[in-house]
């Protein structure tokens, strides 16, 4: 029936709010992660598909044609991945779906830099590579008329309930 699709930035908060969504509604809301293929090393991905990005955009459409079935079956379907929203806008139109709610979680750069560091513990992800990222899907999101969920200074539970009206 629905497909909610959770992207952003790492550090924004998108796969704590999957989890928590799983945990809380996992009988009435499927929950699919991108990571759960695994993430090839950039060797691999330049070999096989050209670029990272070329990596990212056939994932994005194998993971979209997968859960499909699910979604056209009359399921509630969350998905959460790191991907571009043009990869996303390709791969529903090429999976036929409608009812689709694609959601940019994002925060702001100390939020981002503190989940990374501190929360995580993965201080090389906090650099301006992933600035630079954040701000780029921020700019996608903003372009494409997205929802734009902000957890810089939201609690869990007012996110999750944002995110669970859509179903």
């Amino acid at each position: 029936m629905t497909l909610v699709v959770l992207t952003g930035a790492s550090g924004s908060g998108k796969t704590t709010l999957a989890q928590a969504i799983a945990a809380r509604r996992g009988g009435e809301i499927d929950v699919h992660f991108f990571d759960s293929v695994g993430v090839p090393p950039a060797e691999h991905t330049i070999a096989q598909y050209g670029s990272s990005e070329g990596w990212q955009r056939a994932t994005t459409i194998a993971w979209i044609c997968r859960l499909a079935p699910l979604v056209q079956g009359g399921g509630n379907v969350l998905f959460e991945g790191q991907t571009r929203f043009s990869f996303l806008n390709e791969a529903i139109a090429a999976a036929n779906i409608v009812g689709c709610r694609l959601i940019l979680v994002d925060c702001d750069d100390a939020t981002r830099k503190h989940r990374l560091v501190v929360e995580r513990r993965q201080p090389e992800l906090a650099n301006s590579t992933m600035l630079s990222w954040a701000r780029f899907l921020r700019g996608e999101a903003e372009r494409g008329g997205h929802e734009i969920l902000d957890t810089s200074a939201n609690t869990l539970d007012m996110c999750i309930e944002r995110i669970c009206r859509h179903f």
